[in-house]
């Protein structure tokens, strides 16, 4: 199949915020979505943008059957190590099920990495959910390595309230 990957572009949102609620729902965690495309726009498409995306596209004569061109994106967002440097955290990879085998999972995947190396970032870091098989064998094929067993590591969030409170116990300036 003819596709291709891109940066996003501004315009692009409305199609990445619809794919998120889709991986949302196959994650079975629709409910947590409250991000809407407008904030993308804001957020993305800034002087200093929160992350970067990339998007792919296939040609009119392959829409999806809603009639979507816009059929994959791979959210990520730059973050440092204090042992090892630069580095790039990939939130999100989604290809919809009817694109899903002809490698554009693979093209992004491979893009992002190629747009980490030329900032030179040492590490691209993701989570997958246990149960999510395929997409853990996907990245695992790739060269991943599962630091859930091998280093113990915990990925822990604080959010709502409890960011709430703990941002309410700083010192005061």
């Amino acid at each position: 199949m003819n596709f291709k990957i891109r940066a996003a572009k501004q315009d692009d949102c409305k199609d990445i915020s619809r794919m998120i609620m889709e991986l949302a729902e196959y994650e079975k965690m629709s409910d947590q979505v409250k991000l809407s495309y407008q904030e993308l726009e804001r957020d993305g498409f800034c002087p200093n943008p929160f992350f970067e995306c990339l998007v792919a596209e296939v040609p009119e004569e392959h829409t999806s059957e809603e009639g979507h061109t816009i059929v994959g994106y791979a959210l990520f967002f730059y973050t440092y190590s204090t042992w090892k440097g630069r580095s790039m955290h990939l939130e999100d990879l989604y290809v919809m099920p009817g694109f899903r085998g002809k490698g554009i999972g693979k093209d992004l995947m491979t893009k992002v990495a190629q747009v980490g190396k030329e900032k030179q970032c040492v590490r691209l870091n993701l989570t997958v959910l246990d149960w999510n098989t395929p997409s853990l064998n996907f990245y695992v094929a790739k060269g991943a390595q599962d630091l859930t067993t091998s280093e113990g590591w915990h990925f822990l969030r604080y959010d709502g309230q409890a960011l709430d409170k703990l941002a309410n116990e700083a010192p005061k300036d």
